[in-house]
């Protein structure tokens, strides 16, 4: 046996075990680091703020505390005006059932000449209750488990809310530190970086909130025409579900204007559901790609895969972070990869057709041509 074979086995083992020990710390972890990158990126979104204030005189502790407390005002108000729509939608769907129903029942019996009645289907219910009362009971055992992920969805934001306070009160002493740690010619490089992360995700937190109050105002004054109850508040429902849920925030967002809707007359609902979908195009292809480009300048096909690659790799976070991050390796990319000047051709734009494009493009160089 060769002297040096025990040895490698003995290293290769070690390895082998320092392998498996990483793995299961960074499992063990996961969770932490997915909350430390999510208060990197808020207090990216919040320094843009805290330096104005900071700029003005303002002790940066006193203006992180200004900033973030302006965020939680912002935050706990949005979540106050939804409870009481869930509330009040909740409430006027009880009283307003038996006569949606009942309507209903009309519109089918004359749609399709059938003789439902309600007692019909309070019958066919009671026959039904074995199934009703397991999915009851299923409800009941997922109690526990519900309060349990709403407990710790609330950890995890309170933690997130911590960190990302101390990372952006302390920013200048991170930035310093991280330095310390580099050659002077990666100081630049690093700084700059910094910089653009700090443009981008603040850019992109300028354009949701553009896009927020835009859509905003457009749902609620639509909403006031139709007189649904409300408007304001399911306006502003609107624009914030639409404005930071990529794609579908519109979709999700009407499903409970739509609920409010039905209490008042289903053909509002059916209105509401053009709206949204109309909405959605116009933001889509005219508002958005305006606003973003003088902020978060993504390509719209590039933010879609961003955001379904954020969200395949770390769920709604991802989503969420997707489009920032994006944003930030592109223009650090466009400023360090050499680009060329490009030629004019119409193969380019696709403008003539093929049969002109080929007696007017160049014939290939030849060995003999070079010569």
């Amino acid at each position: 046996m060769p002297e040096w074979l025990p040895r490698a086995m003995v290293l290769a083992l070690v390895l082998f075990g320092l392998f498996l020990l990483a793995d299961w710390a960074f499992r063990r972890l996961l969770g932490l680091l997915i909350v430390l990158l999510v208060a990197f990126f808020v207090s990216l979104a919040m320094e843009p703020a805290v330096g104005v204030l900071a700029r003005r005189g303002v002790p940066r502790g006193l203006a992180t505390a200004l900033v973030f407390l302006g965020t939680f005002a912002c935050v706990l108000a949005f979540l106050a005006a939804l409870v009481t729509l869930l509330v009040e939608t909740t409430t006027n769907l009880a009283h307003e059932s038996p006569r949606l129903l009942d309507e209903g029942i009309d519109r089918f019996n004359r749609t399709f000449d059938q003789h439902v009645t309600t007692h019909d289907l309070s019958q066919r219910l009671l026959r039904e209750s074995d199934l009703i009362e397991g999915y009851a009971r299923t409800a009941a055992d997922n109690v526990w488990g519900v309060s349990t992920t709403v407990l710790g969805g609330l950890v995890q934001v309170l933690t997130i809310a911590l960190f990302s306070i101390y990372l952006t009160a302390g920013g200048p002493r991170v930035r310093r530190t991280v330095c310390s740690l580099l050659p002077p010619s990666r100081q630049q490089t690093f700084l700059h970086a910094w910089d653009l992360a700090i443009d981008k995700t603040g850019g992109y937190l300028y354009s949701r909130v553009l896009l927020a109050i835009v859509s905003a105002i457009a749902h609620g004054v639509f909403l006031a025409i139709l007189g649904i109850p409300n408007p304001v508040a399911l306006g502003v429902w609107f624009g914030v579900i639409s404005a930071f849920i990529p794609t579908i925030g519109t979709y999700i967002a009407a499903i409970l204007p739509v609920l409010v809707a039905l209490t008042v007359d289903p053909l509002d609902a059916v209105w509401v559901i053009l709206f949204a979908v109309l909405y959605q195009w116009f933001q889509d292809y005219l508002l958005q790609p305006r606003i973003t480009a003088r902020t978060v300048d993504v390509n719209a096909a590039i933010a879609l895969l961003a955001v379904l690659a954020g969200g395949a790799l770390l769920g709604a976070v991802g989503a969420l972070l997707a489009i920032p991050a994006t944003a930030t390796v592109q223009a650090f990319l466009s400023e360090y990869v050499k680009h060329y000047a490009v030629s004019e051709d119409p193969r380019i734009e696709q403008t003539a057709s093929r049969r002109k494009r080929a007696k007017s493009a160049p014939a290939p160089q030849t060995d003999q041509d070079a010569e």
